[in-house]
């Protein structure tokens, strides 16, 4: 179908949105609650265009032959800078100290359509006391702003509904079933939902380093052999933080939360970086060619003595299929026993 945005003329496909349109074209659109693998909630109000005269979310309205669509006028930007002031306006103004400046979208939203500060601040606020209760993040009430996309991923995504929608009105918020603390809810610790929360209502716990002190470096996480991508975060030689890596295959943005939050192990002094033998009754550092040829010595004489089924292999759900799978044919093949396992059947 043919429609025409800001005065070009657009092909669409049926059932596509407004919003979908304009991004494949390359039309900037704001939105703060919109996720493309989650279902379109319109629950912002900032992607607000205006078609044929009126204003409508493009996240929500699909395509229809014909469409008149404008993205920039003067009335669709007074709509979403009114829309961020209501939001600024029941919002802490601690940007400078808030561990999201950087990466708030708000923030930057706030900048770009020129709203230093609410003009609102004079009524009624929210505010809910900080839970602290996870041990990979917290999550501050009073910065957010009901978007919904925490609560969206963790029920369509995620599954886990562990929180959701609590009270109503003005008095509406995001809260954990029967307002009870997180860690006392189904919450899994995965850390989607701070992945996705557009500002620092939701935030990981210890990362002192601000965003743009930080490189990253995509790769491929190690806790088991699904093979999720994921984003390191380093500053200063170090690895401070972990973040799911968008539009990739297999995770398209989601992680557990061993590949989240455990990465503290990297930097630890107590880690392991070479192999160990023993040696007089002591674990001593060895090259990799000693240890994998006291392996061999020791397999081919216990073999030789006992025979194969003195012999066992456990392998790790940290290896990938493929070594995963030769393990067990060397155990089978190479050695001539079936006493093979794998922590992940535990």
């Amino acid at each position: 179908m043919k429609l025409t945005i800001n005065g070009q003329p657009v092909e669409a496909e049926a059932k596509e949105t407004i919003l979908s349109i304009c991004q494949r074209s390359g039309i900037p659109i704001p939105t703060l609650c919109h996720d493309e693998r989650l279902r379109p909630s319109g629950s912002c109000r900032l992607c607000l265009v205006e078609v044929g005269g009126r204003l409508d979310t493009a996240c929500t309205v699909p395509v229809r032959e014909g469409m008149v669509v404008a993205t920039n006028t003067q009335r669709v930007r007074n709509a979403r800078r009114n829309v961020l002031d209501l939001l600024f306006s029941n919002h802490p103004n601690d940007c400078l100290t808030c561990s999201a400046s950087g990466r708030c979208r708000l923030q930057d939203y706030c900048y770009e359509y020129d709203v230093p500060m609410g003009s609102y601040r004079q009524g009624a606020r929210r505010h809910a006391p900080k839970d602290t209760s996870n041990k990979f993040y917290d999550f501050d009430p009073d910065k957010c702003i009901l978007c919904g996309k925490c609560v969206r991923v963790c029920q369509e995504l995620q599954c886990s509904d562990a929180i959701g929608w609590k009270d109503r009105g003005f008095g509406v918020k995001v809260a954990a079933a029967g307002g009870e603390a997180l860690i006392d809810s189904p919450c899994v610790s995965c850390g989607n939902c701070v992945a996705v929360c557009p500002t620092g209502a939701l935030t990981e716990k210890h990362q002192k380093a601000r965003i743009w002190a930080l490189e990253k470096t995509r790769t491929t996480c190690g806790f088991c052999g699904v093979g999720c991508q994921l984003d390191l975060l380093t500053h200063e030689d170090q690895v401070v933080g972990v973040r799911p890596a968008f539009g990739t295959v297999p995770n398209d943005g989601l992680l557990c939360v061993k590949g989240r939050f455990a990465y503290h192990f990297i930097n630890h002094n107590h880690r392991l970086k070479k192999p160990l033998i023993r040696r007089e009754g002591q674990l001593v550092e060895a090259s990799w060619e000693e240890a994998l040829t006291l392996i061999t010595e020791k397999i081919t004489t216990i073999r030789k003595e006992s025979g194969p089924d003195a012999i066992a292999g456990f392998s790790s759900a940290r290896s990938s299929n493929e070594d995963n799978y030769m393990f067990q044919k060397m155990l089978r093949a190479g050695i001539g026993t079936n006493n093979v396992d794998h922590c992940a059947r535990l």
